[in-house]
């Protein structure tokens, strides 16, 4: 008889989600990342700007070309400053990201009056952030409406996520990676495109809470902000960013790629997403991948 203990459930989980793919074929679910791509208004421009050239080190006198420097091949290295928004492109919420009430909480009831400082978050940054390996499900709403991408201003609740995952024919369990597509990506990256056939288009309320009440661990979209605006809430401009990653702890994955898995008809795969444990950070720029 084995001695094998049981596996803590999520570890159980994630055995039984490496059984998911079944052919290997891999799908790239990011956006990507360029110098001045769309972003979320208010964020910073994302910029990409060379730091160190050869060229620059030669007329410098700089290492590798300093006058004290062995350099007869002419090696020359080149690198780079990266700024912007955490939040730029494909990417996933820390806990810290929203916040609520007049002593501005976020989920834990960490209150930034306390916990944060002049280079970020102490607590319930990205730094906590855990890599994402699961069983992923899509549900295609646009698909499941005869659409090819939802109109703007779309409120996406509890009966189109129902009749997605039924079109689908799958059912949502207990620590799934659920997507939701409106087919806003589409358009990508052309943000006009984008506000003219779709913009706005999102989660409601009542879609939220019924994803919650299945015990998902993550969910994403591909749209800037996952949830329908402007909202539909008075007096709460992001109600959904509230229940979920606020009072909930379940985190937001936003613009993500979810084309080509449903031009494909993938509903169920393997999600892994690895974010980078940025100290102090909100969120994390992500490329996660969907393997069936």
């Amino acid at each position: 008889m084995s001695s094998a203990k049981p596996l803590p459930a999520d570890d159980a989980d994630l055995v039984r989600s490496l059984g998911v793919p079944t052919n290997g074929t891999v799908y790239d679910l990011s956006s990507g990342w360029w110098r001045h791509m769309p972003t979320f208004d208010g964020y910073p421009r994302f910029e990409v700007v060379t730091y160190n050239s050869p060229q620059g080190q030669r007329v410098e006198r700089r290492f590798p070309f300093s006058e004290d420097a062995s350099n007869d091949v002419g090696f020359g290295y080149v690198s780079e400053l990266v700024s912007g928004s955490l939040h730029t492109g494909t990417h996933i919420d820390a806990l810290c990201h929203v916040t609520c009430g007049s002593e501005d909480e976020w989920h834990g009831s960490a209150s930034s009056t306390a916990e944060l400082g002049n280079y970020g978050a102490t607590r319930g940054d990205a730094s906590e952030l855990a890599p994402i390996i699961g069983r992923g499900v899509l549900l295609d709403v646009p698909g499941a409406l005869g659409l090819e991408v939802l109109p703007p201003h779309f409120a996406i609740g509890e009966e189109h996520l129902r009749r997605a995952a039924e079109a689908a024919g799958i059912t949502i369990a207990a620590s799934d990676i659920v997507l939701v597509r409106t087919g806003q990506m589409k358009f990508w990256p052309d943000i006009a495109k984008i506000t003219e056939n779709s913009g706005g288009s999102g989660v409601a309320l009542d879609g939220a809470r019924w994803l919650l009440s299945h015990g998902v661990r993550y969910v994403g979209a591909d749209t800037m902000s996952f949830e329908v605006r402007p909202s539909e809430v008075e007096g709460n401009p992001l109600p959904v960013h509230l229940l979920l990653l606020q009072q909930h702890g379940v985190h937001i994955m936003e613009w993500v790629d979810c084309e080509e898995l449903a031009a494909d008809g993938v509903a169920e795969f393997l999600f892994i997403g690895l974010p980078l444990t940025i100290r102090g950070g909100t969120g994390s720029p992500l490329r996660p991948i969907a393997v069936v």
